[in-house]
């Protein structure tokens, strides 16, 4: 049961929820079912692609009559996508596309998505969604440090944020030092940028001799890659705001597809009168009742231009039941992806578990990566983890190493040489954090 204070909190903010957010399960689940026989049909009729996976599969979008009839249909993996680069995606004529978007391209082909102007619309609709469910307000000024171009993270909560009405700073990605200026002459209410990048900002909040405490931030939304509550308890105590997890992937949309309220700070909503969530077991494909852990998978419910069916995102998580907005399910904080996942030693390891280990500690500020070996027949992992330098005395830390290292072995089941590096020596991301460097020679 939720707290007198909470439902107090949850109150406030229902006055500001759109009809959507407001609905109960059954009209939500009501409302997806009209949009699924649509988007399957609109996918059928349009892309060739699905013709033939559906034709295929032996499945037609007649066929479904229900939601548990969506199971029937075929998987979209990223390779599909990338088959049919650049345009063959798409279920309108390229003229009537108002935008297009693409993946940066590093494991091959870069993904291409594209959208209509009433895709633009349902866009900025769920980002203007998100930013308010994280606490934005038309009036304030948004700090929005995600990458601008190609990339959905900057322009989606651009766009968002003029929707509801605040004013954009769009800073974009890199020049730290300027970050900081513009925070502090700028004074914004809300801050959007990975949340290994907000480390990077807090550091240099530190060099300038700055309290980030006494910030003008209040909210900050933080996305685009796996981190851990260690990692929010982190942020929050440096500049005394509430720190929120936003989903999202180009393929589905964007940013928007999945928010999390800060009243409850609980998991995150996914806005489903647009995006179906369903999880599956990732090696069978079977469908998981809500509540078990598996690997997401997304059904566009209104896209035009770009239409997904049962996309295999790779991020691992559990369906739960709504309670900020109750008609609307929430998604666990993705901890890990089935794709990124280190085995080690027939270990499955995360990053996130790592930087859980390390953030438990008082000497380590967040940076780290994770090197990957062979030493002959054996994998060996090490972690370099850099200092604070408040805890720096150049001595590398030994003593600390050991006791992360005995923490990890005894909490994962796996042995890891912890090394303990000066302040400022690891790469700083400016995206998305790399975290692990696998090393070991392939095949």
């Amino acid at each position: 049961m939720a707290s007198t204070k909470l439902k107090a909190r949850q109150s406030a903010y229902r006055t500001e929820m759109d009809e959507a957010e407001r609905a109960s399960r059954d009209e939500i689940m009501a409302l997806q079912s009209k949009r699924l026989a649509w988007s399957l049909k609109h996918a059928y009729d349009n892309v060739t692609h699905y013709r033939r996976a559906f034709d295929q599969a032996g499945v037609h979008p007649a066929d479904f009559k229900q939601h548990s009839d969506l199971a029937r249909f075929p998987f979209t993996v990223k390779t599909d996508l990338r088959d049919n680069y650049p345009f063959n995606m798409f279920a309108v004529d390229r003229e009537k596309l108002v935008r297009v978007h693409a993946s940066s391209g590093t494991t091959g082909k870069p993904i291409v998505v594209g959208y209509t102007k009433a895709d633009i619309d349902v866009w900025s609709d769920v980002m203007a969604r998100s930013i308010r469910a994280a606490g934005g307000r038309s009036g304030m000024i948004i700090h929005n440090a995600y990458g601008y171009g190609l990339f959905t993270g900057g322009l989606g909560v651009h766009y968002g944020a003029e929707r509801l009405g605040c004013t954009v700073v769009p800073v974009s990605g890199g020049m730290t030092e300027r970050q900081v200026q513009l925070i502090n002459d700028f004074r914004p209410d809300i801050i959007t940028v990975t949340p290994s990048y907000m480390l990077a900002i807090l550091d240099e909040f530190k060099r300038q001799g700055l309290e980030p405490r006494k910030s003008s931030l209040k909210f900050g939304i933080f996305g685009a890659e796996p981190w851990t509550n260690a990692m929010r308890a982190e942020i929050e105590q440096a500049f005394d705001m509430d720190a929120t997890d936003i989903y999202g992937l180009s393929e589905v949309i964007g940013p928007g597809v999945a928010q999390e309220c800060v009243e409850s700070k609980d998991g995150l909503h996914v806005w489903e009168d647009h995006f179906y969530p369903e999880v599956i077991d990732p090696e069978t494909g079977r469908v998981l009742p809500d509540g078990e852990k598996g690997e997401l998978v997304f059904t566009s419910l209104t896209k035009e231009a770009f239409p997904i069916i049962r996309y295999r995102t790779r991020d691992l998580t559990r369906l739960l039941p709504g309670t900020a907005r109750p008609g609307m399910r929430r998604i666990e904080k993705v901890t890990g992806r089935s794709d990124d996942m280190i085995i080690l030693r027939g270990v499955n390891v995360f990053p996130t578990q790592i930087e859980e280990a390390l953030l438990a500690t008082d000497w380590c500020g967040g940076h780290f990566i994770i090197e990957l070996t062979r030493e002959g027949r054996m994998d060996e992992m090490a972690i370099l983890a850099e200092a604070r330098p408040e805890s720096w005395d150049g001595s590398g830390l030994s003593p600390q190493a050991e006791k992360v290292s005995a923490f990890i072995k005894n909490t994962i089941g796996i042995s890891a040489r912890v090394m303990i590096v000066a302040p400022d020596t690891l790469e700083r991301s400016l995206g998305k954090a790399k975290r692990v460097y696998d090393k070991r020679p392939k095949g």
